[in-house]
């Protein structure tokens, strides 16, 4: 049952009534999953054609009615996406591969470990996938989600219906304003500081989009809030209180709201979220001191890539509100956005042992240690990252003269730019590169220092 303060129980997907199965990206354009003109303004991060507000008619087209009319046979205008940030940084990268020992790459996070035999042999024992898989999960993986749920975050009463694998957890950040029908009028809200496919998914929804961590600022149009805790890049973790809080304005707005959990498994500093050496457990947002046991608009997002190193499996999902997933779910299964068979065997398998995720966290553990010391010992100080797999550090000046300078030393980060803007101060650094890469990243710093 609904709680009674909630002033939406379904909460609002889409602008105006979406139909069936989804609108596109705009109320009145063609169906399908992603419309390629916008009706109305465009809206405030970016649209591709949008429909001339006087004539009701995209522009460089005829209104109709003279059957003569010519139009134009230009090919729609495409999204206004950003760059892909990664690419600036090849002049960086050159730098670096030059120093005599090679490059240190500390710029993705990207698992370089091996994938536990435990989900490697899952993985070939289902290979005999002659079949389409179901788009919802075979019932043996929704089980093995609900039962991870309980047993590793604390979260109890999900259903197999109520869970959904998907392909990796960066499509579904950058498709859910889409596959929950948004659009122009709509506003998507994601942390001020923040990896940059929030952003993505309000431009290819062409939703309007706002950096905002603090609840009050959400703005009455918010459809859909994006949670990251533990974030990326900064590795800050929200409370139980922060969650509440959130959770408590996006339901008082009839929002939509979801946490990006990826790297809930690898919390460092308990203390710092209120928990303690005898619960070290990231909260999720739906987490019953959250919830208050009612999941209505929440979702949490989990991958595997991280903690059982298969980012190149592509294995995530997403889980609570059932009503919610069961819609995302319908668009999924129109457009084929289906997890492979062998890739959900091996999910089971990596979800059901939790020898290999104890192994993994105490390499990153190691690895942090010896990193975040010599960064100190480097004059850099270390912002937040609490839990994750990166360091968000500083030195006080722009992020990309740190970048720089660690470049010529062969160690290659990425900049804060890529998260906060042409201001900020910070680079992240990764712990995904071996042992050997980490310590002469230690021993290139304690140059650095002496400079």
């Amino acid at each position: 049952m609904a709680d009674s303060s909630h002033p939406t129980a379904d909460p609002v997907i889409g602008a105006g009534a979406v139909s069936g199965i989804a609108a596109g990206a705009a109320t009145g354009a063609a169906s399908g999953i992603a419309a390629g003109t916008a009706t109305g303004a465009a809206s405030g991060i970016a649209a591709g054609t949008a429909t001339d507000t006087a004539t009701g008619t995209a522009p460089g087209t005829s209104s109709g009615g003279d059957t003569g009319a010519t139009h134009d046979a230009r090919p729609p205008v495409g999204l206004a996406l950003p760059d892909f940030p990664w690419d600036s940084l090849a002049p960086f990268a050159a730098r670096a591969r030059a120093h005599a020992d090679g490059i240190v790459d500390l710029s993705v996070g990207s698992p370089v470990d091996q994938t536990p035999d435990v989900v490697r042999d899952a993985l070939v024992a289902a290979t005999d996938a002659h079949a389409y898989p179901t788009t919802s999960g075979t019932p043996a993986l929704r089980a093995a989600i609900v039962e991870w749920y309980a047993r590793r975050r604390g979260v109890t009463g999900l259903t197999p219906q109520s869970v959904l694998p998907t392909i990796g957890s960066k499509e579904l950040v950058a498709l859910l304003p889409l596959l929950l029908g948004l659009g122009p009028g709509d506003t998507v809200v994601y942390p001020r500081t923040a990896y940059p496919t929030y952003v993505v998914g309000s431009v290819i929804a062409r939703t309007a989009g706002l950096a905002a961590d603090d609840p009050s600022e959400w703005p009455a149009s918010t459809r859909l809030v994006w949670l990251n805790s533990p974030g990326n890049p900064d590795g800050v973790v929200l409370g139980v209180p922060a969650l509440r809080a959130a959770v408590a304005r996006a339901r008082e707005l009839g929002a939509v709201i979801v946490n990006d959990e990826c790297y809930a498994e690898l919390g460092w500093n308990p203390e710092r979220w209120g928990g303690s050496a005898h619960d070290e457990r990231v909260p999720s947002i739906l987490d019953p001191r959250v919830t208050d046991g009612d999941n209505t608009g929440l979702l949490s997002v989990y991958s595997l890539s991280k903690q059982s190193n298969l980012a190149g499996y592509r294995a995530a999902f997403v889980a609570g509100d059932e009503a919610l997933v069961q819609r995302v779910l319908e668009v999924r299964k129109h457009a084929g956005l289906i997890p492979p068979a062998p890739v959900q065997a091996a999910m089971i398998a990596a979800l059901g042992d939790e020898q290999h995720v104890a192994e993994q966290r105490e390499r990153y553990r190691v690895r942090r240690v010896v990193l975040a010391a010599a960064l100190k010992a480097a004059g850099f100080r270390i912002d937040g990252s609490e839990a994750g797999l990166y360091l968000w550090v500083t030195r006080g000046e722009p992020a990309l003269a740190t970048v720089a300078a660690l470049a010529d030393q062969g160690i290659l980060a990425a900049p804060g730019t890529f998260y906060e803007g042409e201001k900020s101060q910070h680079v992240r650094l990764t712990l995904t590169a071996t042992d050997e890469r980490i310590t002469a990243a230690a021993h290139r710093l304690a140059h650095l220092s002496k400079l």
